[in-house]
């Protein structure tokens, strides 16, 4: 087949880091290219060069595409070519509709009037192409997070692509919704477009990819042509990482206590439809060194729960009780949590656990400000020692700790917030969605330390939509859907076909109460 796609020797550098050293890519016509690689490894970094997001000058080597040589000076000049790319954070306006998010940048237009009818029509053919139903008008807002990413897609066909660059399209989206993504970049290949897909779902990559590029500390260390050679996933893991990782998940030999955590009849009703119950009277524990597991789909009101435990940060008309070390308590509000030792690492780390701007050095002492100052104001002495304490015990890759958090890879950013909550010493951890976005190798760090937790008597609770993980860290599993509880596995009996048919026959059960057939 034709390379549509060359970049030759490409090397960039930031600050004296270097992030890519003489990368050599190819991407055929028609081709799906997978590229993956642990955080860090330089996969975002080759594409912005790609892109324009990096102009011209500003890297080492060239970019041959269609077989010229192309000096991109900015993200419009790449567009132009028919080079679009989709990063992880989503570009679209919420309380703006399916058509206008679409021909925002370049709507149909007569006489310098934009033509309705057309930007109508077209969004239509649009949709239809990425195996949408909705009608144009629909606000954005009341799409779920698959339907967003298949907007996107839309909004990149709308500019003619021919070549569609993915920036972990899945790691928002559930089983479902990830399926019918694969299988619309499936259908492109069969129309001729080429995709570039990054991602740290090696299953996925191995189910769609026709070739498998890794990098490593910037370069490229391997390459696998999936048409004729056998696809194993320990082999790209040991690309990716330089070593072998004999178990997925690291071994632990539990010992679990007494209850640490415990709640009762815990009801929360809906921000913004009061008369809602989204949680429904549930009752929950947590003991001494303890991994608990809670799995269910999304929409389950897994995030909500924890997120109410924890000062009441989400919800209205909150009711129940709780308990931390025996003695009750009163959770009133995100400061009395920690206080009380209760720690919750949100499962949007860039929105909502982390001051992208701010350096290491502020995140990880952030929530811990009194632990570093003096009569009331920040000892800078103090900061930094601690920064620089959790910064080597997490092994977080940074410059230095006055590196500006938002430079960091995905697994860096998670280190670092991990490292702002354990730096408040909690009897009771949260963790929602740990590794979400993040690659093995950093997975495997933070499975440690997880087991580091327990080990040390803490409670952890992990919310997560990998049933993987749930299985290899969990010393017990409980389910979730429509905001109770339906079914509890201890790590023996757990298998992803029980958790699965928990989910599934109380989601049938409530389309029975939805029909009448059974009594609520």
């Amino acid at each position: 087949m034709t390379a549509i796609l060359e970049m030759r020797g490409v090397s960039k550098s930031f600050a004296g880091v270097q992030a890519l050293r003489d990368v050599n890519f190819t991407v055929e016509a028609g081709q799906i290219h997978a590229l993956v690689g642990e955080n860090g490894a330089g996969k975002s970094t080759l594409m912005k060069v790609l892109s324009g997001v990096y102009p011209h000058g500003d890297y080492e080597g060239s970019i041959i595409f269609d077989g010229e040589e192309r000096r991109f000076r900015d993200i419009n000049d790449s567009e132009a070519l028919g080079i679009i790319i989709i990063h992880q954070e989503l570009a679209l306006i919420p309380l703006m509709s399916i058509a206008e998010n679409i021909f925002l940048s370049h709507p149909p237009s007569s006489l310098g009037v934009i033509d309705r009818d057309t930007v109508y029509r077209r969004t239509k053919e649009l949709l239809a192409q990425v195996g949408l139903t909705e009608m144009p008008d629909t606000l954005v807002t009341d799409l779920g997070v698959g339907k967003q990413q298949l907007v996107e897609i839309a909004k990149a066909l709308s500019k003619r692509v021919r070549l569609l660059i993915l920036d972990e399209p899945t790691a928002s989206l559930n089983e479902n919704d990830s399926a019918a993504l694969l299988e619309r970049l499936l259908a492109f290949r069969a129309q001729g477009i080429a995709s570039i897909l990054i991602s740290h779902k090696l299953s996925e990559v191995a189910r769609v990819a026709d070739r498998i590029t890794v990098l490593r500390d910037g370069r490229t260390v391997d390459s696998i042509d999936c048409r004729a050679e056998t696809v194993e996933e320990d082999r790209i893991i040991r690309s990716m990482v330089n070593r072998d990782l004999a178990h997925r998940f690291p071994q632990r030999t539990a010992t679990i206590g007494t209850p640490v955590f415990t709640v009762k009849d815990w009801t929360v009703h809906h921000p913004l439809h009061r008369d809602r119950r989204v949680i429904k009277g549930v009752d929950f524990e947590v003991r001494r060194g303890e991994v608990v597991g809670i799995a269910g789909l999304m929409g389950a009101g897994r995030t909500e729960f924890a997120m109410s435990l924890f000062g009441r940060a989400w919800g209205e008309r909150i009711s129940g009780r709780v308990w931390l070390d025996g003695r009750e308590v009163h959770l009133s509000s995100v400061a009395a949590a920690i206080d009380a030792g209760l720690a919750y690492v949100t499962e949007d780390r860039k929105e909502l656990g982390l001051i992208l701007d701010a350096d290491v050095r502020k995140n990880i002492t952030l929530a811990s400000l009194g632990r570093v100052a003096r009569q009331g104001v920040i000892d800078d002495m103090s900061e930094l020692r601690v920064a620089n304490d959790y910064r080597n015990r997490m092994r977080i890759r940074c410059s230095d700790v006055y590196q500006e958090t938002g430079q960091l890879s995905g697994g860096n950013q998670q280190k670092v917030v991990l490292s702002k909550w354990l730096m408040t010493d909690p009897k009771v951890l949260f963790l929602d969605e740990p590794t979400r976005g993040i690659d093995v190798g950093a997975k495997y760090e933070i499975y440690c330390i997880i087991n580091e937790l327990a080990e040390a008597g803490k409670g952890v609770v992990m919310i997560s939509s990998e049933m993987p993980e749930l299985l290899g860290v969990c010393d017990r599993i409980l389910v979730m859907n429509d905001g109770a509880f339906v079914g509890e596995f201890s790590a023996a009996e757990a298998t992803q076909e029980r958790i699965m048919r928990a989910i599934m026959r109380n989601k049938e059960m409530d389309k029975k109460v939805l029909q009448g057939e059974l009594q609520p």
